[in-house]
């Protein structure tokens, strides 16, 4: 994971996050950057993430992009819980395809943040676009 040195600590304790996801490992979920209210994640389609159409799996793609929701509303160092989300398909992947999903904070007040997520074909093609928004409790991440 390559970060700006300030954003190191907030890498580690996202690294950890997903390290306690047992899905998002299986899927084969990687952190390549991370800062507060942002995360840039990769996953690299396989076979097994194919649908009876030979595309992927839209439960695939919708994981990919809740994880990456779920860690850039967590950077902030309180349990953030999610109350909605949407996603919109717009392009087809493949198997050997290298996805990205980009998440950013759009807005946040103490209680309530929006996030809008991105997941990119390697060449920049939007595969899809997930909106969600999160409540956020006092309590630390244990």
């Amino acid at each position: 994971m390559t970060m700006a040195p300030e954003n190191e600590e907030i890498g580690a304790e996202l690294e950890r996050l997903l390290a306690r996801d047992p899905f998002a490992r299986r899927l084969g979920v990687t952190i390549d950057s991370a800062a507060e209210g942002r995360v840039r994640l990769s996953l690299i389609l396989q076979d097994e993430h194919m649908n009876f159409n030979g595309s992927a799996h839209g439960g695939v793609l919708f994981s990919f992009a809740d994880t990456a929701f779920g860690l850039a509303s967590n950077s902030r160092g309180v349990i953030a819980v999610g109350i909605h989300t949407a996603m919109a398909y717009s392009s087809p992947a493949f198997a050997g395809d290298v996805l990205t999903a980009e998440a950013e904070e759009v807005s946040h007040t103490r209680r309530v943040g929006t996030y809008r997520v991105t997941l990119r074909r390697e060449n920049g093609v939007v595969v899809a676009v997930f909106t969600g928004t999160v409540h956020r409790t006092d309590k630390p991440h244990n």
